[in-house]
């Protein structure tokens, strides 16, 4: 964590602005602010503290809702007056009940794979004539996962080009056999981000 004595405190008249940040989605999920005591404290508890404006005082977010802040991690800006303060929130942030205080929801960009992750256990479930998918997987799992090594194969080529287009495309073709080959074995993509998250300590 950074050294309070980095933080330029006083240019604020004892205040600096912290940016909150969901550590695993990147989302912006509100802004507060610390002063010297609220940042030690957030330090000490891991649980985010300001410094109220309206209040003028201390509080810890979530203290009444629960809906607290769990620190990640701290960095400073350039100018020593503004914090980034990553966080794992348990629950809403807002006091009105949304995701981040501009009513976005804080949800990771990778939320795709998971709907299309149901379409493909469909296509397993409901197989159908005309799907590509379905086809994959009436011809059993060493036609899947010879479908995967292809695709694998034909993204190593394209690395070694410049083509930006076809690079991308056979990246997609490989990450949705990818898929197919986890549904068939009865897995699917949080499975595998649950393995990342044990080996990087999470």
């Amino acid at each position: 964590m950074i050294d309070i004595n980095n933080i330029d405190f006083e240019k604020g008249d004892g205040i600096i602005p912290a940016i909150i940040q969901d550590a695993n989605t990147s989302k912006v999920l509100m802004l507060g602010y610390m002063n010297k005591e609220s940042y030690e404290r957030t330090i000490e508890s891991r649980l985010v503290t300001f410094w109220s404006r309206s209040k003028n005082r201390i509080w810890q977010k979530g203290e009444e809702s629960g809906n607290v802040l769990n620190l990640v991690d701290i960095s400073l800006d350039c100018d020593a007056d503004t914090l980034l303060v990553q966080v794992l929130p348990s629950g809403s942030t807002c006091h009105t009940g949304t995701d981040t205080c501009w009513g976005f929801d804080n949800k990771p960009n990778t939320l795709f794979l998971d709907e299309l992750e149901t379409i493909i256990k469909d296509r397993k479930d409901n197989p159908s004539d005309n799907s590509y998918t379905s086809s994959l997987f009436s011809k059993g799992i060493n036609k899947v996962a010879q479908k995967v090594g292809e695709e694998a194969v034909e993204l190593v080529i394209e690395a070694k080009d410049d083509d930006k287009d076809l690079f991308l495309n056979e990246a997609a073709d490989l990450m949705y056999h990818y898929l197919i080959l986890l549904v068939a074995k009865g897995f699917g993509i949080n499975d595998v981000i649950d393995v990342l998250a044990v080996r990087n300590g999470k």
